[in-house]
This record gives C-alpha cells, sequence and structure tokens, in this order.
C-alpha cells in the first residue's frame, strides 16, 4: 500500500469527511525511494538529499493535518484519537530515525546534510506535537470517560504512557514558560547534532615509527603502514584496543590516549558546557531541582536518589576488589620493566599491564585468539545460536538496496511469517558515527491492512579484512557483536499493538542484550563458530579455560571505571550549580579523589569531548549496571534449563524482548524468573561474592 492509501485508511478510521481526506491526500512521489508498500524495504541506494527532503516534509504535512483531524474529534475515543496519533508518531519516528541513521552513514556529504537537517526539522515537529493543549485535553477527555475504564490493562498503559509523555513535555506549563520549553529543546537539539559531527570529523591520526609502533599487532602495522615505512593510526574505536592493549613504548600508549580523549575537545568543552546549562535550565521549567531529577521520572530509578544508592552500594562492593588489581598490575608492571611498586600507576598503562598478566600468567593473547575468530564464522555462528534458541530464521536478502556496498540485510522469521528487517553495517569508512550501535528504524506496528513488522540496523567499527587478511575481532568485540545484535533481536520480537508501547524503561534496555554477551561464555556455544581463520583449528579447550580463569583480571578496575563514569554523568546533570558552572576537566579529577582508586584523569586530555553518552544519553550511564544487575539475573534461568533451550528461549523472547512497555518490567521479569530479582548473580560475575 502506498502513501496515499495509508493516509485514507487512518481517516476512515477517524471517521473523517471526504472533504477532510480531501485535503490531506497529497501523494509523496512514486519515485521517491522511502515511497514503498507496507514491509517493503526503503530503497537505500537511491536516497539522495532531496529525496529525504520530499520524504520528510510529506511525513510532516501528514502528521500535522492528522492531529487537528484528532483535535476536532466531538468525542474522543480509542479508534479516533489515540489510534491515529500512535499512526502519526509511528511515521514521524520513522522519517527521524531514517534521516538521521543516513547523516550516520551516507557517503555522500549532501545526504548526511540533509539526513541532520531533516531529522532535527522532525524533532521540531514532535516537540510541537507534544505542546498542544488541545490535543492533550482530547487525551484527558478520554482518560475520564467510561470507555477508558472498560479497556484492558494493556490498553490503560498505552493511553496512560501518552498521557505522561505530555507532561513530560510540559503541556501543563503556561504558555510563556511551555514556549522557552520548545526553544531550549531545539536548541539542545541542534548542540547535540554539532557535538557529534566535531567528534566523528576530528581525523587524528598518530604517526609512528618502527620503535613507536613496537608491540603492536601485525595486522593493525600492516593496514596502517605508509610508503615512509611509517604507520599512521586513526584515533578511533577500532584501533584503540589493539594500540592500548599492546604497544610496548609506554609514550606511544600515552600519546593515542592524548589523540582519542582529544577528540572534537577544540569546539565540544563549550558545547558541552552549553548542554548541561540548557538542560539545567530545561529541567528548572520542569519543576524539578535538576535535569536529572527530570530526566528520570519515566525510568526505572525515577529519582537521583535511587540512582545515587545504587550507584554508591557498587563503589562499596567493588572498590576493595580494585584496589586489589592495582596491586596485581604494579607487581606485573615491576616483574616486566622493572618499576617500583611504589610509583603510581598511569591510565595509559592499564589495559597494556592486564594484557601482559593475560599473556605471561594465564597464556591468553588477545590478538591469538582474534585468529578464531574470523568476522563471517564470527556471524554465522552468532546467527545459528540466535535462530536455534529463539527458534526464528534468518533469511540473507540478496541484491539488497543498501547506503554502502558493505551493508547487509536481512529479513527475519517466525515459521515462515515475517517478523522483521535488519541491517548490518560493520566496518569504519570516513565520516561514519564511529561508535557501535543498535540503531531502530521501524517499530512494529498492527497497521489496517496487516502487522508493519520492525526494522533496525548494526551499526559496528570492527576492523575490516584486507586483500591478505580477513576481518577478524577479539573476543572482547565479540562480546560487543552479540550484545548489539540482542539489541536487534529485541527490536525484532516485538509483536504489539501499538508502535507507541515497542520500547521498553531506557534503564532497563541494555539488560535484554548484555544477557547474549553470557553465550559467548560458554565453551560449546564458541566452538561451533570459533576456528583458526587459516587452519579450520577449534579454539583449543585449554585456551578457553585459561579466558575463563582470566575472566575477572581487573574486574574490579572495571567496575570502578564504569562507576566513575556513572557518578560524572550523574555531577553534570544532577549537581549543576549556575552561579558556580562545572568545571567539566576538574570534575574528572574530583570524581576520582571520591573514588580513592586511583588517576584515571590525564592532564591535558578532555574525554567528555567524545563521549556519546553526555551528549545524546544524559543521565543513562547507571542504566547499564541497572540493566546488567537484570541480566545476569535473568541469564539464571538459562543456566538451569540448558544454554541452548528452545523452550526457555522462546518464553525469554515472549516474556521480555518481545513486552516493550505493555507490561511493568517488573512484573514481565518475575513471571520469567518465577521470583522477584535480586542482584547475587551479578556480584557473582565480578567475582565479587
Amino acid at each position: 500500500m502506498k502513501k496515499l492509501a495509508l493516509v485514507i485508511v487512518l481517516l476512515s478510521l477517524m471517521n473523517c469527511s471526504e472533504k477532510e481526506i480531501e485535503k490531506i491526500a497529497v501523494e509523496l512521489p512514486k519515485d521517491n525511494p522511502f515511497n514503498v508498500a507496507l514491509n517493503e524495504s526503503f530503497d537505500y541506494a537511491k536516497v539522495t538529499g532531496e529525496s529525504i527532503e520530499s520524504y520528510v516534509d510529506y511525513e510532516i504535512e501528514q502528521a500535522v493535518q492528522t492531529i487537528e483531524v484528532i483535535k476536532s474529534q466531538s468525542t474522543p475515543s480509542l479508534e479516533n484519537t489515540f489510534l491515529p496519533f500512535d499512526a502519526v508518531y509511528n511515521k514521524l519516528s520513522q522519517a527521524g530515525s531514517n534521516s538521521f541513521m543516513l547523516y550516520w552513514t551516507s557517503t555522500d556529504s549532501i545526504t548526511r546534510v540533509k539526513g541532520i537537517e531533516y531529522s532535527q526539522k522532525v524533532d521540531s515537529i514532535s516537540t510541537a506535537i507534544s505542546s498542544d493543549k488541545e490535543l492533550f485535553k482530547q487525551f484527558e477527555t478520554f482518560a475520564a470517560s467510561e470507555a477508558y475504564s472498560k479497556l484492558n490493562n494493556r490498553r490503560q498503559r498505552f493511553v496512560d504512557d501518552i498521557i505522561d509523555n505530555f507532561k513530560q513535555s510540559g503541556i501543563n506549563l503556561a504558555d510563556d514558560k511551555l514556549d522557552k520549553v520548545k526553544t531550549l529543546k531545539a536548541e539542545i537539539s541542534d548542540l547535540t547534532s554539532q557535538y557529534s559531527i566535531n567528534m566523528n570529523t576530528a581525523n587524528s591520526v598518530l604517526t609512528l615509527d618502527e620503535a613507536g609502533a613496537d608491540g603492536l599487532p601485525e595486522s593493525l602495522k600492516e593496514k596502517y603502514k605508509t610508503e615512509n615505512s611509517t604507520y599512521e593510526i586513526p584515533a578511533q574505536p577500532s584501533t584503540r584496543g589493539p594500540v592500548m592493549d599492546n604497544a610496548t613504548n609506554p609514550e606511544t600508549r600515552k600519546a593515542y590516549q592524548m589523540l582519542y580523549s582529544n577528540r572534537g575537545a577544540d569546539k565540544n568543552l563549550e558545547i558541552l558546557n552549553q548542554l548541561v546549562k540548557k538542560r539545567y535550565q530545561l529541567g528548572q521549567l520542569m519543576g524539578y531541582k535538576s535535569y536529572a531529577e527530570y530526566n528520570l521520572v519515566p525510568k526505572m530509578a525515577k529519582n537521583p536518589e535511587t540512582v545515587w544508592k545504587f550507584v554508591n552500594d557498587l563503589i562499596a562492593e567493588s572498590k576493595e576488589k580494585a584496589i586489589q588489581d592495582i596491586e596485581v598490575l604494579k607487581t606485573a608492571r615491576k616483574k616486566l620493566d622493572n618499576i617500583s611498586i611504589d610509583e603510581d600507576l598511569n591510565a595509559w598503562d592499564l589495559a597494556y599491564y592486564k594484557n601482559q598478566i593475560l599473556k605471561t600468567e594465564y597464556q591468553v593473547d588477545a590478538e591469538k585468539i582474534r585468529e578464531y575468530l574470523p568476522m563471517s564464522a564470527c556471524l554465522s555462528g552468532m546467527f545459528e545460536l540466535y535462530q536455534e534458541l529463539l527458534d526464528v530464521e534468518f533469511k540473507k536478502i540478496e541484491n539488497a538496496s543498501v547506503w554502502h556496498e558493505d551493508v547487509l540485510a536481512y529479513e527475519v522469521f517466525e515459521n515462515d511469517k515475517l517478523k522483521g528487517r535488519f541491517f548490518l553495517d560493520l566496518y569504519p569508512r570516513p565520516n561514519k558515527e564511529t561508535w557501535f550501535y543498535a540503531v531502530p528504524l521501524s517499530s512494529g506496528k498492527q497497521m489496517e491492512d496487516g502487522y508493519e513488522v520492525p526494522v533496525s540496523m548494526l551499526l559496528g567499527n570492527f576492523t575490516k579484512g584486507t586483500d591478505e587478511l580477513p576481518s577478524m575481532i577479539t573476543h572482547g568485540e565479540l562480546s560487543t557483536l552479540f550484545h548489539e545484535f540482542g539489541h536487534i533481536m529485541d527490536k525484532m520480537s516485538y509483536e504489539g499493538e501499538y508502535s507507541m508501547q515497542s520500547d521498553t524503561k531506557r534503564d532497563f534496555v541494555e539488560a535484554m542484550s548484555q544477557i547474549f554477551e553470557n553465550w559467548i561464555w560458554d565453551y560449546d556455544v564458541l566452538s561451533t563458530f570459533a576456528k583458526h581463520y587459516e587452519t579450520g583449528e577449534v579454539l583449543p579447550k585449554e585456551l578457553f579455560n585459561s579466558m575463563v580463569n582470566a575472566k575477572n583480571v581487573s574486574s574490579g578496575i572495571s567496575a570502578q571505571g564504569s562507576l566513575r563514569n556513572c557518578i560524572y554523568d550523574m555531577n553534570l546533570y544532577d549537581k549543576y550549580n549556575p552561579e558556580q558552572p562545572i568545571d567539566t576537566d576538574q570534575l574528572w579529577r574530583d570524581v576520582d579523589n571520591q573514588l580513592g582508586v586511583m588517576d584515571w584523569y590525564v592532564e591535558g586530555t578532555h574525554p567528555q569531548a567524545c563521549w556519546i553518552h553526555i551528549n545524546t544519553h544524559p543521565v543513562y550511564y547507571y542504566g547499564y549496571l541497572w540493566s546488567e544487575v537484570y541480566a545476569q539475573d535473568m541469564f539464571t534461568v538459562f543456566e538451569k534449563n540448558g544454554l541452548r533451550n528452545q523452550e526457555t528461549g522462546v518464553r525469554y523472547r515472549k516474556l521480555i524482548l518481545a513486552n516493550g512497555s505493555q507490561r511493568t518490567v517488573d512484573e514481565a521479569v518475575e513471571e520469567f524468573l518465577g521470583r522477584p530479582m535480586n542482584n547475587k548473580a551479578y556480584v557473582k560475575s565480578l567475582g565479587l561474592e
């Protein structure tokens, strides 16, 4: 069904007149690559900046006019008010998400520019809609009606969540304050985009001679060797581990960290200052003491006090182990480089000496293990596991229309029924977003003529293969792959009636992907695909056992490092004082002093200038640990029933992944567990019990 027909069906549901239908029936050009039938893929290969403009303008026009029709209803009902609003939300979300995704991934500069411009345009209209008091009055009128009281729990939650979202947008504020809120949101959106552009276009490169490159993996050296026999290594996520884990020369490690932690700093430090200030002002306008207090209302934690207690409890749990870890690293440094144990450990030494311990004491060499993990085999093994466990099937789309030749496309089926579609964009390239994400492009939703399946994309930056060597990943990167693909399967699993119920609470969302990281620590699973890229030899069981034994080396440091980020994030957004603005460099020093483990902060660096979370996901970082507690507890069910037990996997898919927000998180988790959740499995996973 084409766009015109979709609009007519929507308006028919709303009992609109023929005149109203004629008013809204403006067609998207037939040759626009976004003009497709239900569950056809967008024709990404043909997308241009002009087609993004046309597509987004079309969806915005439909949204605005449909909202006007909703507001004209004399007797608001679920059918003529909330269902068409869900349809508006669905289409605007698709337009905004796809525009932003192409800004992150397109090789065409004009498409990238139009992608960010028009995703911001969607943000602006979404803000305007969420500030429409006439529309909100229609919602409240229905919520007070007898018809609302007769809805089942899931539909009442649907109505309640929409109303709560409007309240969270400031709908009850006086008009002058609401106008300020809209202005602030637009300014914040613009600043976050500028921040991302500055970070992703920094192009910081470390030039090394042979001595400086000592210890680096040969595959990395080969990839970045110049005609002058030097090495020009870009400071980006795909090279961080290989350099910081292996560079023998401490000056190389320090120089790399300086470059990596200063990407975009010349502009982003001031942008961050403005973001923190404006978010504080937004929180104040909304009637809260801090932005964090405002931001946490719709999350599981609900308030800063809960987050601070959660974080502080974990600090206490992991501090002793972290201090012990530091001493272990110092001992290794003394043994390897004859540096006194009394001398402080530098931040750029943490990964290197941990890696040396793994290699010398546990015989675990990440670069050797990489040889058993070619990307093609890892993808095949991961697909096989997810398909078996969740009882679904992936089918590759041959000759798919995609935005770059490296991108792969798949459809997901359950008993021959289409469940969703996903894309894999796994390798770095110029101007592409540099991190690792699962990017939702479309939510599942019941339509008049069938079910619109969800669509997602895995954006990665793994090391790409060369003519001599295939793409190979470390075991840590395999964990990232399993994690991000867990997000993909979360989206593919949704089968709810409304698109607005497809998302879970923001501080639980990581749990549904973190749980899947556990499977790569099972030899029966890993050995099915971990085979040497040259010989085909299976990863030796002895080596795997050593990996397991070494799993909690520096686990205390890792936990404290994550908590350090949580504290930093929460300080920015919960402790801001406009009369004494935060010095974002000094804050790192203050947090290190508070933790009392070591000085992580490297003078002259500004990691806050290239940290995506505090830019686009403020008051979020604690959610990784919050989610991890749930993830490890849910994994105990698989440990009990079997890691390949399909009955448990399908039950997990149906109860947890497919839920979105149709039921409360704790209700769904408790049913899956058969008991209330606890943190015992998480504490055990860190080796702290």
